[in-house]
């Protein structure tokens, strides 16, 4: 049995998304944010005490991008992968680490210093510039979008999950409104799919059940 550790709307909703598109079984541990202040236990886990972490028998894994390929690969091809001897391979890899590299990364920056740390730490000039370094970055998709519904192979995969959680924490960011036009679509298509839809119920079914606060950490203040 898979067992993901996750907090609401976390990176780890990578995984979790993947895992309801491919329907495999696995546990949903929900841990309140930040796990590394609020759930202690969790550091024998994952000794940096952030989210995700995967476990699968004797796999440990904590990198959100790697956790989509890996299940997308573990048990042979999938309709989420695209394989090598596929002309999109390539195009595939890029963009599933574009996701985390490129789009994610200015974005945890913006709510460091925008939002996590103490008011007094806080530097609006610099989540102001990452900000803007993040929607410039959207451009790159643009090309892309405009033609095609997915970012590669004509179809939904592990790539498009790796960039669609980069769009919904920039929706939690209220950043939405700014995307071009081809990249708002693209994000109002994904979030209508059946297993990114099952993927929000299931994070929303196992904090209620397991008494973890349902608030999006993107829109948590860490104490």
């Amino acid at each position: 049995m898979i067992t993901l550790f996750h907090c609401m709307s976390a990176r780890s909703f990578r995984p979790l998304w993947t895992l309801e598109e491919l329907g495999l079984p696995y546990e949903l541990r929900m841990l309140p944010f930040p796990p590394r202040l609020h759930a202690r236990e969790y550091l024998s886990v994952n000794p940096l005490g952030t989210v995700p972490a995967l476990l699968d028998g004797e796999v440990a894994m904590t990198e959100s991008a790697a956790m989509c390929q890996y299940l997308c690969s573990k048990d042979g091809p999938t309709h989420l992968s695209v394989q090598p001897g596929e002309p999109e391979y390539g195009a595939f890899l890029n963009w599933l680490h574009f996701g985390e590299a490129t789009l994610t990364f200015p974005q945890t920056l913006v709510l460091r210093y925008g939002r996590f740390e103490p008011a007094e730490r806080r530097l609006p000039q610099a989540e102001e510039d990452y900000r803007r370094w993040f929607l410039a970055r959207l451009k790159g998709l643009v090309p892309v979008l405009s033609h095609s519904d997915y970012l590669c192979a004509d179809r939904l995969t592990a790539a498009d999950i790796s960039v669609g959680y980069a769009l919904m924490l920039a929706d939690y960011l209220q950043l939405a409104e700014q995307f071009p036009p081809a990249v708002q679509a693209y994000w109002a298509r994904l979030q209508r799919g059946s297993g990114y839809q099952r993927a929000l119920a299931a994070q929303l079914h196992a904090a209620r059940k397991q008494g973890v606060s349902e608030t999006p950490a993107p829109l948590t203040l860490p104490a």
